[in-house]
């Protein structure tokens, strides 16, 4: 009887719907920007992404400070949702870094920042900066 049981709960929980996490407010005005490479670079194979924000203060994943957050890394990605923790195209940052050094392949790369809260879900409204293309040589 407690296999049965056992199953039901199981399977009913497999088809409960997703419920979506709230998001964190943001502060109005607040910015996240690439700071270098600029838009339209071409850059080596190795080169340094430094990230900007303004009007929001950077924390550590994990830590729920009001008017915080921690960058995430958009790497030839789109996001499709704003209300769930970012997919596989994402560098995350969650120690609180500012900048990353990267190693890509040579051709046209898109890189994007979005700032998540203490749960990797962007802010409400999203913080995210210009999407920019650099050439890889």
């Amino acid at each position: 009887m407690k296999w049965i049981m056992l199953c039901g709960l199981l399977l009913s929980s497999a088809f409960a719907p997703v419920v979506a996490a709230p998001r964190t407010p943001a502060p109005d005005g607040a910015t996240a920007y690439i700071i270098a490479p600029a838009h339209g670079e071409t850059v080596g194979r190795v080169f340094t992404v430094k990230f900007g924000l303004r009007g929001m203060g950077v924390a550590p994943a994990g830590v729920d400070k009001p008017k915080t957050g921690h960058h995430h890394l958009l790497i030839d990605g789109e996001i499709t949702r704003f209300d769930q923790p970012m997919g596989k195209n994402v560098r995350h940052f969650g120690g609180g870094q500012t900048e990353v050094t990267l190693e890509l392949p040579p051709g046209r790369h898109s890189l994007q920042l979005v700032l998540g809260d203490h749960r990797h879900i962007p802010h409400d409204p999203p913080v995210i900066s210009q999407k920019i293309t650099v050439f890889v040589k």
